[in-house]
């Protein structure tokens, strides 16, 4: 389902069938040039392929403009309210810009963003959330406000021939969020950038984020994602990269592990973690799960369904199952190598 239209965001592609893309913001002070770099450079290290950062005002402009020359991934420059920062941004090397139509101002300032944009082949978000639904909306349900907010703004673009648009639409209430994406969804082609808004610190944003952020892709809503927490950005690549794989949508490999029950014959959890510190690091071309159990039991039937398996007995061994047949037993001090051997041959 995903969009029908790409954008080129740099080199990076959204949209289409192609791969979802993770990215992120800085909350370094832009004028701080080494640290707003250090921070982007780290996050693309970890995996974003996208790192937004804010354009407060023109002394912004001259830092912006470095890091854009020297950041290993494609910046976009986040404005608000003085539609003249947009433009210099744009001209200082920003891959993308992120507006807000609504605190732009006047419709004569968008076409003059728009008009540059054009010449520098920069696309743009547009996106609204709760404290920017437009007044002719409030009267509608508020997941319909917000999504009639932003195809107004789309509209307006479109009018002015302008369709490298990426639609951005967020809330904190994860049903309301998914409300408004799919409406929005299903009455314009562009790219989606989603992700829920003011999600909290770690362990709250990383349950809404993949609650609110799962729904969508599982529906095939979806282009591009960021993750919002409160606090260090390289955690919310952590928590994206490993929703992009459970789910399936990234290469990758998944470690699943019973509940255990009465019938555990071996600590699950423990072994669970001495294998997912065993793939660390390990890198992938197809999607693969691990499944580690308990007892005989369900053991061998849950490994049908796995790549690999590892059945754990009370006697210090445990069966291994490759595409659900029986591999062979091994004491557990031989797991590791078998395990990771066994991973490259699949």
């Amino acid at each position: 389902m995903f969009s029908e239209r790409v954008v080129n965001v740099g080199n990076v592609i959204i949209g289409g069938n192609h791969p979802i893309v993770i990215q992120s913001m800085t909350n370094t002070d832009t004028k701080n040039f080494e640290g707003t770099l250090r921070q982007i450079n780290d996050l693309a290290d970890a995996g974003a392929k996208i790192v937004r950062v804010s354009v407060r005002d023109m002394e912004d402009i001259s830092s912006f403009s470095k890091i854009v020359t020297y950041s290993k991934v494609p910046v976009v420059a986040d404005i608000h309210f003085d539609y003249r920062l947009a433009i210099e941004a744009i001209k200082a090397g920003a891959a993308k810009i992120r507006i807000n139509p609504g605190n732009i101002g006047s419709e004569e300032k968008i076409k003059k963003i728009v008009e540059v944009a054009k010449e520098y082949k920069v696309p743009i978000r547009i996106g609204s959330n709760s404290g920017s639904i437009g007044k002719e909306f409030r009267n509608l349900p508020r997941y319909q406000a917000l999504a009639e907010s932003v195809l107004k703004d789309v509209r307006l673009l479109e009018k002015e021939g302008f369709y490298d648009i990426v639609i951005s639409m967020k809330s904190v209430e994860v049903k309301e969020n998914f409300l408004a994406n799919k409406y929005l969804s299903e009455m314009v082609p562009y790219p989606f950038h989603i992700g829920i808004t003011e999600a909290g610190v770690f362990e709250d944003a990383a349950i809404l984020s993949s609650v609110g952020i799962g729904s969508l892709l599982i529906n095939g809503i979806g282009d591009t994602i960021r993750v919002s927490i409160s606090g260090n950005p390289l955690k919310e690549i952590e928590i994206a990269k490993s929703l992009l794989v459970l789910l399936g949508f990234e290469n990758g490999i998944r470690v699943v592990a019973c509940p255990t029950c009465a019938r555990t014959e071996i600590n699950v959890e423990r072994l669970a973690y001495d294998v997912k510190s065993w793939i660390e690091g390990k890198t992938v071309n197809r999607s693969i799960t691990i499944s580690v159990m308990g007892c005989i039991v369900n053991g061998p039937g849950e490994a049908k369904h796995s790549d690999l398996a590892i059945v754990g007995t009370k006697n210090s061994s445990a069966a291994v199952f490759l595409k659900g047949k029986l591999y062979g037993t091994f004491k557990n001090c031989e797991l590791k190598d078998v395990l990771l051997k066994l991973i490259d041959t699949i």
